[in-house]
C-alpha cells in the first residue's frame, strides 16, 4: 500500500490527505452527533477515498441531491429544526463530507477549506478543554498544510514542504492571535459561546421526578472547581445550594408556585453569624441559570456579563443560562438562620400534599402522632424520630432501586426500603408534611474532593445530592439530610465515601499495573486542565483591565483597550510591510528587472506571458514594426548578463536598471 501511495497521482494523494484531515476534524464530535450523521459522514469520506485511490469519476449530481435531501430530513427528524447549535453542527458536518464528492476544481477545494475551519470552531461549542484545543491545533495545521499544498506549483511537491510552510505561517500569525486574544474587547454577549435552548446537560434538573429511574448512571464530569482562601469547611458541611422544590404533584417535585399574593409570600430573612468562608468558584457551563454557592451566601457573587439575584429560598440565579465557563468569588457563612421565626402566611405552601397519593405514609404519620411521647412533640422531636427510623429500619442507599410505582413514598417506607438521595429526601419531606411540619426538597451538590496537585476542590456531577429543609418555630428553615441516616459516608460523616462510576477497561488495566496510578494520573491531568481554564478560558474583561493597569493605565476602560489594540495593529501592519519590503530586496535583482520589463511591455499593449524570458520578449518586439533596436538590444544584454557571466557584473546590472527608466520601447 505504501508503494501504491508513493505512485499515486498528485491529485489523488492530495485528496486522500485532505480526507484524512476532515476525518480528524469530525472525529471529536462523533459522540455528540446523531448516529446516522456519523455513519453518513464516515461512509461518504470512505467512498470519496476509494474514488481517489482508483482515479474513478465522481458521482453525478443526482446522487449528491439525494444524499443532501436525506441529510436534511435526518437533521429535521433528529432535532425538529434546522436551526440551533446541535442541528446546525450536524448539518455542517454532513455538508462538509458531501462537498468532497464534488471537488472538481480549486474553487470546490476552497469551499471545503472554509467549511473545515468552521467545523474546527464548532468543536469548541461543546468543549473548551485542553484536550479539545490540542486536537484542533493539529486539525488547523492539517488544513493549513492542505491549503498551502493546493497553491504549490505543478509537479509533485512533498507534503512535508507544505507542512513546514504551514507551520511557519501559524507561528508568524501566533503573536497577532495572542494580541487579539488579550486585547480584543470582550463585550457580552458577543464574546461567548452560543447556547442551545433545545438541549440540556447532565447534572441537576429543573424538576425532580421520583421513582422513574431504575438505575442511576453516574456522570463523572466536573461540575465546578473550588479554591478556598483558607481552611475548607468539613465535608459534611459542604452543601452547594441549587434548585429548591416545594410543589409536589404525586410524582414530580417542582419549584414553588404559590397561590398567595406576592406581598404575603415568604422572604429569605437571612441572618448570618460566625466566621465566613471565602472561596473562588469555576463553574462549568450547564445551560442553567443556577449559581452554586455554599449555604448561606448573603452577598451576590459578581460575574461579568451576568446580573445575579437571590430568590426567597436562598437560591442564587443569573439572569441568563450559564452557557460558558464562568468564575466568581463568594463568601458564605456556615452558621446562619433564614425564614420566619413564627408561623406565617405562606408556610401552608410547604404542607400541601396531592390527594390520593401515598396513603400508607399518611397512616404512618398518624401512628407516630398516636405515640404518647410524640403526640404533642415539636418538629425537632419528630424529625429525630423519623431519622432514627431511617437508621434502624433496615433502609439502604443504592443506585439501583428499580422503577417505583405510583405511591413512591409508600414503596420507600414499607416495601423496597432502598433508594438514592432523591427517594430518601422526597419520602422524608412527604412524611414531614403529613405530620403538619412545613418541609421542602433542596437539590445541589454535596461534598467534593481536593486535588492534591493544585489544591483545588473538585465537585463532580456525581456529587449531585438532594436533602430536606424543615421549618421549626424559633429556628426558621433547618437543613435535615435524611441520607446521612442511611449512608453517613455519602455526606462525609466519618469516612467520606464518594460515589464513583464503574472503572473502564483502560482504568482497570492501569490499576492492575499500579494501584492508584489512574487516580494520580487523573489528578495531574485535571490540574493541568484547570490551569488552562483559569488562564485561558477565564481570561475576562477584568483581566484585560488588570493588564492595562500593569502597563501604566491608572483607570483603564474599553476606550484605552481599543487604543492599545489599534496601536498594536498599526505597529504589526508596519512591521509586516517592512518585512515584505525586505523580502523583496532579497529577491533576485535580475528577476525584478525582468519583471519590470514585462510590465512596461504590457502597458504598451503587447501580449507578454508571465514566464516570458528576455529572448522571448526580444522576439516579441522583433515581430512589431514599431519596436526600437535599442529595446531589443537591451533585452539581449539582460539575457547575456544572466547566462554569460563572464561578460556581466553588478555594475552592468545597475546600468541596465538605469537604462530601463529612459528606454524607448516603441517608435512614435
Amino acid at each position: 500500500m505504501l508503494q501504491r501511495l508513493q505512485t499515486l497521482p498528485r491529485e489523488a494523494r492530495d485528496t486522500l490527505f485532505l480526507l484524512g484531515v476532515i476525518a480528524w476534524v469530525i472525529l471529536p464530535q462523533l459522540d455528540r452527533l446523531p448516529w446516522w450523521c456519523s455513519a453518513m459522514a464516515g461512509g461518504v469520506l470512505l467512498w470519496r477515498g476509494v474514488l481517489a485511490w482508483g482515479s474513478r469519476p465522481l458521482p453525478s449530481r443526482w446522487w449528491l441531491l439525494a444524499l443532501l435531501a436525506l441529510a436534511t430530513a435526518g437533521t429535521w427528524f433528529s432535532y425538529r429544526t434546522l436551526l440551533g447549535r446541535d442541528a446546525g453542527v450536524t448539518f455542517i458536518v454532513v455538508l462538509l463530507a458531501l462537498k468532497t464528492l464534488e471537488m472538481r476544481a480549486r474553487r470546490d477545494a476552497f469551499v471545503i477549506f472554509f467549511l473545515g475551519f468552521f467545523t474546527i470552531l464548532s468543536n469548541f461549542f461543546f468543549s473548551q478543554s485542553l484536550l479539545t484545543a490540542g486536537a484542533m491545533v493539529i486539525a488547523l495545521l492539517g488544513l493549513l498544510t492542505a491549503l498551502v499544498n493546493s497553491h504549490m506549483p505543478v509537479g509533485r511537491p512533498p507534503l512535508m514542504q507544505a507542512a513546514r510552510m504551514a507551520g511557519w505561517m501559524a507561528l508568524a500569525g501566533a503573536p497577532i492571535m495572542a494580541a487579539l486574544f488579550m486585547l480584543f474587547p470582550r463585550i457580552a454577549p458577543l464574546w461567548g459561546l452560543p447556547g442551545d435552548a433545545m438541549s440540556g446537560r447532565s447534572g441537576l434538573s429543573g424538576q425532580m421526578q421520583v421513582g422513574t429511574i431504575a438505575s442511576l448512571a453516574l456522570d463523572d464530569s466536573i461540575a465546578m472547581r473550588i479554591k478556598f482562601d483558607g481552611p475548607p469547611p468539613p465535608q459534611d458541611q459542604m452543601y452547594f445550594r441549587g434548585p429548591v422544590f416545594s410543589t409536589f404533584d404525586g410524582r414530580e417535585w417542582k419549584p414553588l408556585r404559590s397561590a398567595f399574593p406576592s406581598r404575603v409570600q415568604l422572604q429569605p430573612e437571612l441572618a448570618v453569624r460566625g466566621n465566613p468562608v471565602s472561596y473562588q468558584v469555576t463553574l462549568a457551563a450547564n445551560n442553567r441559570p443556577w449559581l452554586m454557592v455554599l449555604d448561606a451566601t448573603p452577598q451576590a457573587p459578581e460575574i461579568v456579563g451576568y446580573s445575579v439575584s437571590m430568590g426567597p429560598d436562598l437560591q442564587w440565579q443569573a439572569d441568563q443560562p450559564i452557557a460558558d465557563l464562568v468564575r466568581y468569588r463568594a463568601t458564605s457563612y456556615p452558621d446562619f438562620r433564614h425564614g420566619p421565626n413564627r408561623l406565617a402566611v405562606g408556610l401552608q405552601d410547604f404542607l400541601d400534599l396531592p390527594p390520593g397519593f401515598n396513603p400508607r405514609t399518611l397512616q404512618l404519620a398518624a401512628e407516630l402522632r398516636r405515640q404518647p411521647e410524640l403526640a404533642t412533640a415539636g418538629a425537632q422531636t419528630l424529625v429525630e424520630a423519623v431519622m432514627n427510623k431511617l437508621r434502624t429500619g433496615g433502609y439502604e442507599y443504592t443506585l439501583e432501586p428499580g422503577v417505583y410505582g405510583t405511591h413512591t413514598s409508600d414503596e420507600f417506607w414499607f416495601d423496597r426500603k432502598a433508594g438514592f438521595c432523591e427517594h430518601i429526601a422526597s419520602s422524608f419531606v412527604i412524611l414531614m408534611r403529613a405530620l403538619d411540619i412545613p418541609a421542602r426538597v433542596v437539590t445541589g451538590y454535596q461534598g467534593g474532593q481536593v486535588n492534591t496537585v493544585d489544591g483545588f476542590w473538585t465537585v463532580r456531577q456525581s456529587d449531585a445530592h438532594a436533602w430536606a429543609e424543615v421549618w421549626m418555630a424559633g429556628r426558621g428553615w433547618v437543613r435535615v439530610d435524611p441520607t446521612s441516616a442511611v449512608s453517613p459516608g455519602r455526606v462525609g460523616i466519618g469516612t467520606y465515601t464518594r460515589l464513583q462510576p464503574q472503572p473502564n477497561v483502560f482504568t482497570q488495566a492501569l490499576n492492575t499495573v499500579s494501584p492508584g496510578f489512574s487516580v494520580n494520573l487523573r489528578a495531574i491531568w485535571e490540574a493541568t486542565n484547570n490551569r488552562w481554564n483559569q488562564w485561558v478560558l477565564n481570561y475576562s474583561q477584568a483581566k484585560q483591565m488588570d493588564l492595562l493597569r500593569n502597563i501604566g493605565f491608572s483607570a483603564p476602560d474599553w476606550q484605552d483597550l481599543s487604543t492599545v489594540l489599534i496601536v498594536l495593529i498599526v505597529t504589526a501592519s508596519l512591521a509586516g510591510a517592512g518585512w515584505n519590503w525586505w523580502e523583496r530586496q532579497r529577491q533576485d535583482p535580475w528577476l525584478r528587472l525582468l519583471q519590470a520589463a514585462r510590465q512596461r511591455l504590457r502597458a504598451l499593449g503587447l501580449p507578454v506571458p508571465d514566464d516570458g524570458t528576455p529572448r522571448a520578449l526580444a522576439n516579441l518586439l522583433q515581430g512589431d514594426a514599431r519596436a526600437t533596436p535599442e529595446a531589443i538590444a537591451w533585452l539581449m544584454r539582460l539575457e547575456a548578463w544572466r547566462y554569460a557571466k563572464q561578460n556581466g557584473n553588478a555594475a552592468d546590472l545597475r546600468n541596465l536598471r538605469g537604462e530601463l527608466n529612459t528606454l524607448r520601447w516603441l517608435q512614435a
